[in-house]
């Protein structure tokens, strides 16, 4: 089973198993993170039948390390008017490994008590002040 997820403005397809890098995310080497934006989920044969939702799909990985990208350089120039602009730029960025994509567990409902409905305690006190 894999899964598309949102992070840090991007989409990532991932597999259990499988290691990414995503933009800056809180947290240490170690550290267990949950990947709440799932957009889509699919079978690697390409079947789509009996798959939950994605809106229940748990993705769940664990922070590997915290680097740097490779070094960019953003370079500014008009010709002819002697502007000239550069400057470097290093994402930082997260190394996740992805450790469980899965169903999510359904949150348990809680039971409401036996009541009477307000309709009933209404009526009733309307139906003794007419037989008097």
């Amino acid at each position: 089973m894999y899964a598309v997820i949102a992070t840090g403005g991007k989409q990532y397809r991932v597999t259990e198993g499988a290691r990414i890098r995503v933009e800056k995310m809180k947290g240490e080497p170690g550290q267990q993170v949950e990947f709440g934006d799932v957009l889509f989920v699919g079978d690697d044969d390409g079947s789509q039948d009996k798959l939950p939702p994605a809106a229940k799909v748990k993705v769940v990985g664990t922070i590997l390390d915290q680097t740097k990208g490779d070094k960019i350089v953003v370079f500014k120039f008009k010709k002819r008017k002697m502007y000239r602009r550069k400057q470097g730029h290093r994402q930082l960025l997260t190394s996740v490994q992805i450790d469980q994509v899965a169903a999510a567990k359904a949150p348990a409902r809680k039971k409401k008590a036996a009541s009477k409905p307000a309709d009933e305690e209404a009526k009733a006190p309307a139906e003794e002040a007419g037989e008097e």
